[in-house]
């Protein structure tokens, strides 16, 4: 087994150890999820708390890691007779992105449960677990179904394995930990809910910090062993103090005043349900006992504030998370009680609670003295993020004049647009196709592990066998072969690539703010039903790839707010552009269907015959097979049709912007009834 990094030799990421060290003094918390950029000590950190954690003791042979003291009544493995039991090491399981439903949480055999009437249950990751941490990471790629189940578990404590009428439950309590990166594209807000606590992690930019970075690193790569060894003082020390803040966390006490102040910042920041009231009050209660005190201040509620609620309180997908801090200290002095209006009260630390080494203040970290790799690091290399310099498109010739960027206009909700036909991709929201969740349609054999029994059909396999097979009794005697697969339909997500006209055509019209509003649009929508999304804008002389397919919905519509506008229309460039990116993803993904959005009014400028050009490069996507949509942005009294042409020669349909509209029948009937009403 590897040795681990010493949690005690990271040092600068405050918040992230603040935040995995509360959850190990109280794992009611709720867990943490940690974003950031690559190269942050994420991963690391996460890995070196495991070790940090007091020792389990656990009924010798259980599966479920069933505390002797109090074994589990329903345990699969139970019911345990009293008896000693064996201390082991608290685990750190990691959720592989790519894992399966069962594997999360444990499998039935199908064949014994039908044919002995036995619950033979193997257990899955959730049950390795129990009484430990669960880590994820890129928590934000998991499927869906994945997620919902691993967050129910945290929530209830246990798991729930259902097959066809037989169930198993077993105890699931565990640190839940998630890292992402934010790039990679987000976790949906009532996900982000689930975690307890959030941190963001960016790399330093101090000079001294990144050469200690380095430093110790190298140090650890060379000899894991003897650099842990270096640390293991350090270590001891703070694996006391997390048992120490755990004994007195009963003691701690909760007073009415920090309960108003709780409930007053929660309102104040306009956070959803009740959960961030509770989150929080338990957070500066771990606070406090962190920091060696049985009374919880005004500083704790602060600390537990910028932890807890900066993930609750956003709105749309593509706001940055944060909080007003000047807003949060206002808030905690008007609603503090009269008497503890003091010194700590009315001048909250502003870069957070102390480093904890005198056991006051509002908790923090342990101070890091030099070590005997020198002063204060981190563990991993960091990574400045790229240049923000110049927007995409800038910097570079437009062939006309190019008109500043324009603000979007309010975005709405649009219509359901979707790939025809039936899919196999990843599991989404837009597109039909065969997937492992929703309604079933029929039945098959299995093609490796059986996951969904049809047990109808089932039953008819081996009905006509029986008197063959011997039965003599009231089982049914089913075979391997027996066994079908469910098939079931539901929904997948898709690639949407967006082509947008950027041209002078569309800027002299001052429409370029109602099409980014129905870019922005579509591009809420993508988000909220999981897909890939990619970015082709075409101006000037050229199509340009500003954003190549990503599920980061947020850098697309980053990346649309400084789009400008201006020069030519190359319409036959940007489409030929689209078929090259598409004709690489389907070799990197193939079982992800594209759906083609181009935004364009459909003329097209520059070279001899453009609109043949753009007509030939359409016919192109439609000899492939590309589902596509043109949204025809043409205004005007004298309209020339070329994005209904244009869609014709895509294969696909067009629509304007107001049809766009999800409301815009719905409107129309209600107009219609009106009338009606009226004559």
């Amino acid at each position: 087994m590897s040795t681990p990094y010493p949690f005690t030799a990271i040092v600068g990421q405050d918040d992230l150890r603040l935040g995995l060290l509360l959850n190990a003094v109280s794992p009611a918390v709720g867990g943490v999820l940690v974003r950031g950029e690559k190269g942050t000590a994420k991963s690391t950190a996460v890995r070196a708390l495991a070790a940090l954690m007091p020792e389990v003791s656990v009924v010798p042979g259980c599966r479920f890691s069933c505390d002797p003291v109090a074994p589990d009544p329903a345990c699969p493995d139970g019911p345990h007779e009293a008896a000693g039991g064996v201390s082991r090491a608290a685990r750190t399981v990691e959720l592989p992105v790519g894992a399966s439903e069962d594997r999360l949480v444990g499998a039935l055999d199908i064949e014994r449960a039908l044919s002995e009437g036995v619950k033979a249950f193997e257990p899955g990751l959730l049950a390795d677990a129990h009484r430990g941490i669960l880590y994820v990471d890129e928590v934000n790629l998991l499927h869906d179904h994945l997620v919902d189940l691993l967050l129910d578990a945290a929530a209830m404590g246990a798991s729930y394995v259902e097959r066809e009428g037989v169930s198993v439950r077993h105890a699931a309590r565990f640190l839940l930990v998630g890292t992402m990166n934010p790039e990679e594209g987000e976790l949906r807000p009532q996900l982000l809910d689930r975690f307890g606590l959030t941190v963001e992690v960016a790399a330093s930019r101090d000079t001294d910090l990144r050469v200690e970075v380095v430093r110790r690193r190298l140090a650890y790569d060379d000899d894991p062993a003897g650099f842990s060894a270096r640390w293991a003082d350090q270590e001891e020390e703070l694996r006391e103090r997390i048992a120490a803040a755990r004994a007195l966390l009963p003691h701690v006490v909760l007073g009415d005043g920090v309960l108003r102040q709780i409930a007053a910042t929660c309102a104040a920041f306009e956070v959803d349900g009740m959960r961030a009231d509770i989150v929080m009050a338990r957070t500066a209660t771990a606070l406090a006992a962190w920091a060696g005190r049985e009374e919880v201040l005004a500083e704790d509620v602060r600390q537990a504030a910028l932890l807890a609620l900066p993930h609750r309180r956003r709105r749309n997908p593509f706001d940055a998370p944060g909080l007003d801090e000047d807003k949060l200290d206002d808030t905690l002095r008007d609603a503090a009680p009269d008497e503890s209006q003091g010194e700590g009260d009315n001048d909250p630390d502003p870069d957070g609670p102390d480093d904890g080494g005198d056991g006051g203040g509002g908790g923090g970290v342990p101070p890091q003295a030099d070590g005997p790799d020198g002063p204060a690091g981190a563990d991993t290399p960091d990574h400045a993020p790229e240049s923000g310099g110049d927007a995409p498109g800038q910097g570079r010739p437009s062939g006309g004049g190019e008109q500043q960027p324009v603000r979007a206009a309010e975005p709405f909700r649009t219509k359901m647009l979707s790939v025809p036909g039936l899919g196999e991709g990843a599991a989404g929201r837009r597109s039909r196709a065969r997937t492992e969740h929703g309604r079933t349609t029929g039945s098959r054999r299995p093609q490796g592990a059986l996951t969904k029994l049809h047990l109808a059909a089932t039953v008819q396999a081996a009905a006509p066998h029986q008197h063959a097979r011997g039965r003599s009794g009231r089982g049914l005697v089913v075979r391997r072969d027996d066994l079908r697969q469910a098939t079931r339909e539901g929904r997948e997500g898709n690639l949407v690539l967006f082509v947008v006209d950027a041209s002078g055509s569309m800027a002299a019209r001052q429409r370029m703010s109602a099409v980014k509003g129905a870019v922005m649009s579509l591009l809420l929508d993508a988000y909220q039903r999981r897909d890939k999304v990619g970015l082709i804008t075409f101006r000037g002389k050229d199509a340009e790839v500003v954003l190549p397919p990503t599920s980061s919905v947020d850098a697309a519509a980053a990346r649309l707010e400084s789009l400008p506008t201006g020069g030519r229309t190359p319409l036959a460039a940007g489409l030929l552009k689209a078929h090259d990116v598409l004709r690489v993803e389907r070799l990197r993904d193939p079982s992800r269907r594209p759906l083609l959005l181009v935004v364009t009014d459909g003329r097209a400028t520059g070279g001899p015959d453009p609109l043949a050009l753009a007509a030939r490069a359409g016919r192109l996507h439609a000899a492939e097979g590309t589902a596509s949509v043109v949204v025809d942005c043409e205004s005007g009294i004298v309209r020339l049709g070329l994005a209904a042409q244009l869609a014709r020669d895509l294969g696909g349909s067009a629509v304007t912007l107001d049809e766009l509209r999800a409301d815009t029948i719905v409107g129309l009937v209600k107009d219609v009834s009106a009338a009606g009403r009226a004559a």
